[in-house]
């Protein structure tokens, strides 16, 4: 089993400690914002999809630094992998490389992201539309079904014992649809987890046989397994028509964006001679 021992000061280098500590003030005073003021950083910096009106290609840099303040357990998770696996990187290529490399993971995540919403609000207009025409209770089913929206099954419950030619339904329904379009268009994205998938994929390019201890597994589990199984886990769950609110292309387009950069560094000269 090999071993890895950082040099005098390399447990916690230069950009790792910056990006945790901007990372943590930021969601404290994301906290703070919102609990004395109702305030919330995430509707001004947030990554949103660029079709939506409260869009701004700031965001695209801004929504990489705040976290859901709601739960500590995403900022934490995100900056401790970070220093985990990204200490190792920044002291074997310096600040100025592992910074860069950072950003544009975290970049490329939130342009796979915008491609995914893209999609994603693109169906759902032709899903709404669709209703619009014919505004059935099978079309309305399938849309509140399809985007697990629980508030309004008891809604759809009460149109079977309603006349189905009802004006006051028939516009009451497709209030409840224009206003879920507009709802799903402005959802702000937040989270350091694309350029930190970026990281973790470079540790498992250049560290591939280094082992990991991972609880609750009793057993030491190789870098390139670990990461290899991550990756897959995060293709197959952002294929399912899931409500778990991650941005699991995203995570897979820093971890992409990370790939083609070492590539290009290797073929210019090994990143890791």
């Amino acid at each position: 089993m090999s071993e890895m021992r950082p040099g005098k000061f390399q447990y916690l280098p230069l950009v790792i400690k910056y990006l945790l500590i901007i990372n943590g003030v930021i969601w404290l005073a994301q906290v703070g914002l919102s609990k004395m003021y109702g305030f919330s950083l995430s509707d001004y910096l947030g990554l949103r999809y660029w079709g939506s009106e409260f869009f701004r290609p700031h965001q695209f840099i801004t929504h990489m630094f705040l976290h859901d303040e709601g739960n500590f357990l995403h900022v934490f998770s995100n900056m401790f992998a970070l220093w985990m696996f990204g200490a190792t990187l920044e002291n074997r290529w310096g600040p100025k490389r592992f910074l860069n490399f950072y950003l544009i993971c975290g970049l490329g995540a939130a342009l796979c992201h915008e491609a995914v919403l893209t999609y994603d609000n693109m169906t759902l207009a032709k899903e709404a539309q669709r209703f619009y025409d014919q505004p059935t209770l099978d079309n309305f089913r399938f849309i509140v079904n399809k985007y697990n929206l629980d508030r309004l099954h008891g809604f759809v419950e009460a149109w079977g014992r309603l006349p189905p030619d009802s004006d006051m339904l028939v516009w009451q329904t497709k209030h409840f649809v224009s206003d879920f379009v507009e709802q799903y268009k402005n959802v702000p994205t937040v989270g350091a987890s694309g350029a930190v998938f970026g990281v973790l994929l470079a540790f498992g390019y250049l560290y591939p046989n280094q082992y990991l201890f991972i609880i609750p597994i009793p057993f030491p589990i190789k870098v390139k397994y670990f990461i290899g199984g991550y990756i897959l886990w995060e293709l197959y769950v952002g294929f399912q028509n899931n409500s778990d609110n991650i941005a699991h292309f995203a995570h897979l387009g820093g971890a992409l964006f990370g790939f083609i950069m070492l590539k290009i560094w290797r073929e210019r000269s090994d990143p890791r001679s």
